[in-house]
């Protein structure tokens, strides 16, 4: 199975964005996930912002589309996962 890829907009000290770290990371342990984080005043982060039309930061994109903005539910994101075909890790 090919890994989701999630890619986090973020910004230093800011404290949602670590949040939304910490729960990639819980889910990553459960989840064949790959997350790149892309900082949000670099070209990569405006296009994505402005694209996406994020409101606030952090920035979660799934398979490169908006999966939600500002504090990430970890609930959410493994119902998320679940429905798109549970790709969980073997473990």
């Amino acid at each position: 199975m090919t890994p989701v890829r999630v890619t986090l907009v973020t910004a230093p000290h800011c404290e949602l964005c670590e949040h939304a770290e910490d729960v990639l990371r819980r889910v990553a342990l459960d989840y064949d996930i790959t997350v790149r984080v892309v900082a949000d005043q670099s070209e990569e982060g405006v296009a994505l912002l402005t694209e996406h039309f994020v409101a606030f930061l952090p920035g979660v994109l799934l398979e490169g589309r908006l999966f939600s903005y500002g504090r990430l539910s970890e609930r959410k994101l493994r119902r998320e996962l679940d429905s798109a075909g549970g790709k969980v890790r073997a473990g």
